[in-house]
């Protein structure tokens, strides 16, 4: 195992990796689209939740250690493996499904093979240090508790006649389990915070937020069935749909990724990395990707019931759970963009507050008009905020994005001079 360098990028298999989180987005978003309750839609978050604790330890790893040199490739596969299989069994993962293996179960076992996986290499990294060596059974002892919970939640509430009990349970348990990793990672694993290489872990977070965004257009495209029918209302509905996930991707990739980059690059002193790491990457990034997910997935219902025959020009009354929903995704993902600022930067962005707001106070007033007025509001407010945003700026945004253009032609120029002596 190689470890990694302060200039290391992203890899090969890291971006493999990625490409069954494509497949992950968008199985918690059919999840959540099969049956429309809200106790399903927080079985949805809290999937998402432990996929995002799956991938910020295959991050971590790959920050630390090359993961595509020596053995890592192949435990690599290994966990590229399990959260395929984990992914498969997302929709029995709450109740098992007749004729095949039990879901729970699966999903339990493959979480379970990913963590251990990736403790393993962190093990192999420490096998030289007594101090770490015992605190690794330590954060060993976090998934096992938090896999034997998911154990119990899959078979528990299934015994008990009281059905909204059983629910309860089960989501209860859960949500301990999620809390379990999460408060354990941040104690026990301080260490493994503290990134290596900055650009790595910038990049990493970057195109994970590409994923999703990528989940989206594929909602567009594909809804909750194939064969959508491309009918006037289901045209409207994916460019207004096409406009809002461009305004999304240009509020972080315009200037935001940049500026979080090198804010992590500047700071040097381990305690600063750390919070930044982790505060700013792991968790503002997961309700980030999280507001994209439940856009997504008022996407899916909205071309589904445009694309239905008898369905009003205009379509359906959205209602006030889908405003939560499409409305509440967006702003959840500007108020985390604007966390970011504020956090990394200490800099307030009071136009994505104020869009923020806005979709807040819309949104009770479109809950009767038909979905593509509402779409086309929500496209409104959305992108009239980025451009606010965006033109508002006093200089900052050239700032950032010159450093972040001449520190690509220096790597480069660089890179060119190294090719021409070596190959």
């Amino acid at each position: 195992m190689r470890p990694g360098a302060p200039g290391s990028r992203t890899s090969r298999l890291e971006l493999f990796y990625d490409l069954v989180f494509v497949f992950a987005f968008l199985s918690v978003t059919t999840l959540t689209a099969n049956q429309l309750t809200p106790a399903n839609l927080y079985r949805c978050l809290l999937v998402l939740a432990l996929l995002w604790w799956s991938w910020t330890g295959f991050a971590r790893l790959g920050n630390a250690i090359r993961a595509d040199q020596g053995l890592l490739p192949l435990i690599g596969v290994i966990t590229i493996a399990a959260t395929f299989l984990l992914v498969l069994s997302v929709p029995g993962a709450f109740v098992d499904r007749p004729g095949g293996l039990p879901g729970p179960l699966v999903f339990a076992a493959s979480y379970f093979v990913i963590r251990m996986a990736q403790l393993a290499v962190f093990g192999w990294v420490d096998r030289s240090d007594p101090v770490e060596r015992r605190r690794l059974l330590l954060r060993a002892l976090f998934p096992a508790v938090a896999t034997a919970l998911l154990v119990v939640a899959g078979t528990v509430p299934a015994s008990l006649a009281d059905r909204p009990l059983a629910v309860a349970l089960q989501l209860a348990l859960w949500t301990i389990a999620l809390l379990v990793e999460y408060v354990g990672g941040v104690t026990v694993a301080r260490r493994w915070w503290v990134v290596l290489s900055a650009g790595h872990w910038a990049e990493r977070h970057a195109l994970i937020v590409l994923v999703a965004l990528g989940e989206s257009i594929i909602a567009l495209g594909l809804g909750p069935k194939s064969g959508l029918a491309l009918n006037g209302p289901v045209a409207v509905a994916a460019l207004l749909g096409i406009l809002v996930v461009a305004a999304l991707w240009w509020a972080y990739f315009d200037t935001l990724a940049f500026a979080l980059e090198q804010a992590l690059h500047h700071a040097r002193e381990p305690a600063a990395r750390l919070r930044m790491s982790r505060d700013v990457y792991t968790f503002l990034h997961l309700p980030l990707v999280g507001g994209i997910i439940l856009f997504a997935l008022g996407l899916k219902d909205l071309l589904a019931e445009g694309a239905a025959p008898g369905t009003p020009a205009w379509g359906e009354p959205l209602g006030a759970f889908w405003v939560a929903v499409f409305y509440g995704g967006v702003g959840l993902y500007l108020l985390s963009i604007a966390g970011c600022w504020l956090l990394a930067l200490r800099e307030v962005h009071r136009p994505l507050l104020i869009t923020v707001v806005a979709l807040a106070a819309v949104g009770p007033f479109v809950t009767p008009v038909p979905e593509l007025v509402a779409l086309a509001v929500l496209a409104l407010i959305t992108s009239a905020g980025i451009a606010w945003e965006t033109v508002s700026e006093n200089g900052r945004r050239r700032q950032v994005r010159q450093l972040a253009l001449e520190e690509q032609l220096a790597a480069e120029a660089e890179q060119s001079r190294w090719r021409q002596r070596h190959l």
